[in-house]
C-alpha cells in the first residue's frame, strides 16, 4: 500500500504508509492485520475567523489539519493493528498526503 487513512474503532483518524499482513501459508486474500509505519493522528478543527461584521454572510468553510505522532512515547516505528479495530481505510485528500510527507520525512510519493 501507499499512504492511507484509517478510521479506528475508537474514532482515531490515523494517516501511515499502510501494509497488508497475511500468514505465510494463508489466503494471499485473507489479511491479518495491517501494518503502519509512521502513524500520525490527523485532527481537525474549524478555523475561527474574527470580523466586525455582525454577521458575516460567507459560505468559506475551512479546516486546520494538525497530524501528530499516533503513540507520542513509543519508539516504535511500526505498529501492528488488527484488522478488527480498523473501521475503513481511505486515500487522504492530496493535500493532507503532503502534509504527512512533509512532517514525517517520508519518501513515498503522492499517487494523483
Amino acid at each position: 500500500m501507499t499512504i492511507k487513512l484509517a478510521l479506528l474503532k475508537s474514532g482515531e483518524q490515523v494517516i501511515s504508509d499502510a501494509k497488508e499482513v497475511v500468514m505465510d501459508g494463508d489466503d494471499p486474500n485473507d489479511v491479518k492485520a495491517y501494518l503502519f509505519e509512521n502513524p500520525h493522528t490527523v485532527t481537525t478543527r474549524s478555523k475561527v475567523l474574527l470580523s466586525e461584521e455582525e454577521n458575516p454572510e460567507s459560505n468559506d468553510y475551512s479546516l486546520d489539519v494538525v497530524l501528530s505522532p499516533w503513540i507520542v512515547l513509543a519508539k516504535d516505528k511500526k505498529i501492528l493493528v488488527p484488522i478488527d479495530w480498523v473501521v475503513t481505510i481511505v486515500e487522504p485528500l492530496t493535500s493532507v498526503a503532503r502534509m504527512y510527507i512533509d512532517k514525517s520525512g517520508s519518501s513515498l510519493t503522492i499517487e494523483e
